[in-house]
């Protein structure tokens, strides 16, 4: 059974820091694209950022760029999502997802579009002060 596990959500101040960590369980992540996606109350599910298998290749909504970076570590079958500089409208909670369907494809693609990825976690929350 695939499990992911995201932590590290939180209240901080507007200004501060957090680094989410998705664990995943149940399958090796090594071929599967991984994302991050939140949602605010009362809005749609939005894209956040996400990483290509190659660990080197990312892309990020703009309303985050600059501001937050993805990462993966294979060999721990984790993702992370270092967040600097955190605003009141980043208040949501973030989820992860794998898109493991998409093995075929070069290791430097990458995907922003929520259908493609079929496992996803349960949430964690973070909250932003202002």
């Amino acid at each position: 059974q695939v499990q992911l596990v995201e932590s590290g959500g939180g209240l901080v101040q507007a200004g501060g820091s957090l680094r989410l960590s998705c664990t995943v369980s149940g399958r090796t992540v090594t071929r599967d694209i991984m994302g991050w996606f939140r949602q605010a109350p009362g809005k749609e599910r939005e894209f956040v950022a996400t990483i290509a298998r190659s660990g080197i290749n990312t892309y990020y909504a703009d309303s985050v760029k600059g501001r937050f970076t993805i990462s993966r570590d294979n060999a721990k079958n984790t993702a992370y999502l270092q967040m600097n500089n955190l605003k009141p409208e980043d208040t949501a909670v973030y989820y992860c997802a794998a898109d493991t369907a998409s093995y075929y494809t070069p290791n430097a693609y990458y995907t922003a579009d929520s259908r493609d990825y079929d496992y996803w976690g349960q949430g964690t929350q973070v909250t932003v002060s202002s």
